[in-house]
């Protein structure tokens, strides 16, 4: 037996081992952790026991990942992916379920353990597939949508499934029972959390911020996290609920990306160990006895599903290539999956002659996703060979509709940016050609004789087809990082010298648009602000050509004057990162503070990112900050920076 610092110290040599390997063979940590915990468990090398034990502090890692799900949760965001979420992901699930059920059933598997089964095997991988799919810049694409959207629901469907299987394994003649009692303690829970503990959590916070100390922050929220955890499971329901709703609350707080930063480093280490002890579980001879099994279970989790995902697809009106692709998205096992399978093998729902061939062909089906989703232009082209006489056409006629244009402009998107752009490069007299993904929208234009196409912006043939070499611009009037990148890195390739304006929420991505070749990155945010500004100057008697002397000061400086803000708990409502952002903060030099007397140089706060914007002596702004000038006892600095990099420069200042 070993004792549990050497257990720890396993532990910790395989996590930083198996990240490390993870990371140059560009592939998911879990798939390492899974083959790690198969290797060191009591079926293979035997250097970590099986007990309950680890199981339970394994168990704190689904703990994690449920919470920060339901930090994700967001029912606005629910109802604009309604129809994708609850209409496909929630088809894919409930027919997935039904179709395992009864393939097992008709197995001689009870029908109440093949439902269980059918709940395993809906899951897909959330981790595997959002990571590569984010990697190939195919999040905002159609079949990157319709995955999205599955993946969101199955999510959600996870807390009804940690529920309905431990009612599963109850005697049949008490399940009908034990499955009420189970929903009614659920509604129960759920209302007084949703209801009262809204109520009561969100002052709390306010307090224990207010105390401004990171240590109290964390170890707060990890009392909220594990008390919630706690009070479901003490109901008979399960610790992933209680996260889950743990994070929903803090979600609708302004405490959530702060939150979201304290709770990672728990989330990572402990749903490693998740994985690790659900590789243990795996015995591999049992494995190699019916690896006939295990192949026909592969081959059902990858073709079966894969199959059926891309009927539904079809069936939901998608073309068939972004069937294929969605289908090939989602051809694998889940994270989601192995927690309801150790679920149902604890509870003896599933016994070992089942739960080791499913666990197996898992594993395998999340080794096989990151081939197939690497693969998927030329799996979609094999399958689908349409797309390709599609994507000819649609390149076809860009092509014919930019016959004979010189010194155009390339707009790409026509939405709202990019219809009023449009009607302003018409009365200039200056030629274009819009480019749009959104069939429906182009249909309603036809007829109106403008110059827009359907066609995706970010790919280089739709550039090129668009008359790239001849146009003396190009601006991008839509805000997505991933599609903008991809076009700066085409016309950088094609056409170093066209310059391209790109649109963009505010001023987190100025830099890296700018250093991809952008001319000009257009700040929603900062615009609003400066005419905002104007107008407000120029009613307070500020001469025109001083406002536009201002605006155009700021403007050459990339927004320098307007980046950073002072927070306040308004500002949670916004979408944007803030604790990424750069924000404003005052700190006051007090008497003994080690700065006092050095010089801005002397302190090299421009090692934190952090810089000093004005200093405010004797109750009046009349210093200018630079390198040589020395801080005084009483002087207010103004700094800009982001949120740890300022608690940094203030310990600095303050205490050296």
């Amino acid at each position: 037996m070993h004792s549990s610092l050497q257990l720890v110290l396993i532990l910790l040599a395989v996590a930083v081992l198996v990240a490390a390997a993870a990371r140059a063979l560009r592939l998911p940590t879990m798939l390492g952790y899974l083959v790690t915990g198969i290797a060191i468990g009591p079926f293979a090398l035997g250097w970590i026991p099986d007990s309950a034990e680890e199981r339970y502090l394994a168990e704190f890692g689904v703990v994690f990942l449920m919470f920060s799900i339901g930090l994700e949760f967001s029912l606005a965001r629910l109802m604009t992916m309604r129809m994708t979420v609850f209409g496909f992901g929630g088809a894919q699930v409930v027919l997935t379920i039904a179709l395992t059920a009864a393939i097992a059933w008709l197995l001689h598997l009870p029908l109440l353990a093949a439902l269980a089964l059918g709940g395993i095997m809906s899951m897909s991988s959330t981790a595997i597939v959002s990571k590569l799919l984010a990697e190939r810049l195919e999040i905002q694409t159609p079949h990157g949508r319709q995955i999205f959207g599955a993946l969101l629901f199955q999510d959600l469907a996870v807390v009804p499934l940690l529920i309905l299987i431990p009612a599963f394994a109850k005697e049949s003649d008490t399940m009908a029972i034990t499955l009420g009692l189970a929903v009614f303690k659920a509604v129960v829970v759920l209302g007084f959390l949703l209801f009262v503990g809204q109520r009561i959590m969100r002052p709390w916070f306010q307090w224990v911020a207010g105390r401004k100390s990171p240590e109290l922050f964390t170890l707060n929220l990890l009392l909220f996290t594990l008390g919630l955890a706690f009070l479901t499971e003490s109901a008979g329901l399960s610790l992933a609920l209680g996260a889950f709703l743990a994070g929903m609350l803090i979600s609708e707080t302004e405490y959530r990306y702060q939150v979201e930063d304290d709770i990672k480093p728990f989330r990572d280490v402990l749903l490693g160990l998740f994985f690790v002890t659900i590789g243990m579980r795996l015995d591999l001879m049992q494995v190699m006895l019916n690896w006939s099994d295990v192949l026909l279970l592969v081959a059902a989790i990858v073709a079966g599903k894969g199959l059926m995902v891309g009927g539904l697809a079809l069936a939901f009106g998608n073309t068939r290539p972004t069937s294929v692709r969605t289908a090939l998205g989602l051809a694998q096992a889940g994270e989601f999956g192995f927690v309801l399978l150790a679920q149902a093998a604890d509870l003896q729902l599933l016994g070992a002659s089942i739960t080791q061939p499913v666990l197996a062909a898992m594993v395998l089906s999340m080794l096989i996703a990151p081939l197939l989703i690497n693969r998927m232009d030329v799996l979609t082209r094999l399958i689908a060979g349409s797309e390709w006489a599609g994507r000819a056409k649609e390149v076809h006629d860009i092509a014919v509709k930019t016959f004979g244009k010189t010194q155009h402009v390339i707009v790409c998107g026509y939405g709202r940016s990019g219809q009023n752009l449009a009607r302003l490069l018409e009365v200039e007299g200056i030629t274009f050609i819009a480019l749009d993904a959104d069939p429906e929208r182009i249909r309603a234009v036809a007829a109106s004789g403008v110059s827009v196409v359907y066609g995706d912006a970010s790919r280089r043939e739709v550039l090129v087809a668009a008359g790239l070499s001849r146009a003396q611009a190009i601006v991008v009037t839509y805000s997505d990082l991933h599609s903008s990148m991809a076009i700066l890195r085409h016309v950088r390739e094609l056409r170093p010298d066209l310059p391209v304006v790109v649109r963009t929420i505010d001023d987190t991505h100025i830099d890296a648009l700018k250093a991809a070749g952008a001319a000009e990155v257009v700040s929603e945010v900062m615009e609003g602000s400066l005419m905002l500004a104007s107008h407000a100057l120029m009613l307070l008697g500020v001469p025109l050509s001083q406002v536009l002397k201002r605006i155009r000061e700021v403007r050459e400086t990339r927004y320098a004057m307007m980046r950073g803000f002072f927070r306040g708990a308004s500002d949670a409502d916004d979408e944007l990162d803030q604790h990424a952002q750069p924000r404003l903060h005052t700190l006051l030099v007090t008497q003994g503070a080690v700065a006092a007397g050095h010089s801005l140089e002397e302190l090299r706060l421009n090692e934190l990112l952090v810089e000093v914007v004005a200093i405010r002596r004797q109750g009046i702004k009349g210093v200018d900050p630079q390198p040589d000038t020395r801080i005084q006892v009483g002087d207010v600095l103004v700094l800009r920076g982001a949120a740890d990099g300022l608690a940094a420069a203030e310990f600095r200042v303050l205490q050296g």
